[in-house]
């Protein structure tokens, strides 16, 4: 059967499709008992489902001793693998490398080009979100302007979680999925820079200044992209 019949198939039944969000959502390896209780449902019915969205490659799973004694656990996770369906078929990866190789063949100012339109992209995503509150954003709240930055970078498909410090000066901003991922691995440097200029511009469209720094990234085999960010209301 087509791979893109078999994930619609997969994703056709209701349940199983908010166990596959859930999952997405919850950034962490999640057992059979886990999806038990979250949904009320018995574990056979739990495992069938997580079996199911195995199948077509949308989760992957392990044995591991959980510490706790007993039997190990079968922990699920999100698979690497990327799942696209477009009808009729549409390949947006390959136009964006071609996008890509064709501002980086312009060389320094073609690598400029892409940082500034990164920026720009963040910058107006944050400033439309934050449109809807109608009032201009230097009258918004320190949680009013996290809240928008969280829901501009979930509506990018980043999958974040934000941690504020005490005194509201300090953002650990953590992404659990890289919209870019593919083309990175292809030209990290250049992607992975418009990625940061683009997270750059939503912080800079919400808070007066930010020293924005990242800790981490994805394609040097960490968990996630995170970045500390300073800012000034």
């Amino acid at each position: 059967m087509d791979q893109t019949l078999k994930i619609t198939n997969v994703l056709s039944d209701p349940t199983r499709y908010h166990i596959y969000q859930y999952i997405t959502k919850n950034h962490q390896d999640v057992t059979v008992q886990d999806i038990a209780d979250s949904f009320e449902i018995h574990p056979n019915v739990a495992r069938l489902h997580l079996s199911k969205l195995e199948d077509v490659n949308m989760l992957i799973s392990e044995t591991k001793k959980t510490g706790k004694g007993g039997r190990p656990s079968r922990l699920y996770r999100l698979s690497d693998e990327v799942i696209q369906l477009h009808f009729p078929f549409r390949d947006y990866q390959l136009l964006s490398k071609v996008a890509i190789q064709t501002m980086l063949s312009l060389g320094e100012a073609g690598k400029k080009a892409l940082y500034h339109t990164g920026k720009q992209f963040g910058n107006e995503l944050a400033v439309k979100l934050a449109s809807s509150i109608n009032q201009p954003i230097g009258n918004l709240s320190f949680e009013q302007r996290v809240s928008i930055l969280k829901n501009a970078a979930t509506m990018a498909g980043f999958y974040p979680e934000l941690h504020i410090n005490g005194d509201q000066t300090k953002l650990f901003f953590q992404i659990f999925n890289c919209p870019f991922k593919e083309v990175a691995a292809k030209e990290p440097e250049a992607v992975c820079t418009m990625h940061n200029a683009f997270l750059s511009g939503m912080f800079e469209a919400l808070f007066e200044s930010v020293e924005f720094v990242e800790k981490e990234n994805m394609l040097e085999g960490c968990a996630t992209c995170s970045y500390h960010a300073i800012v000034t209301k």
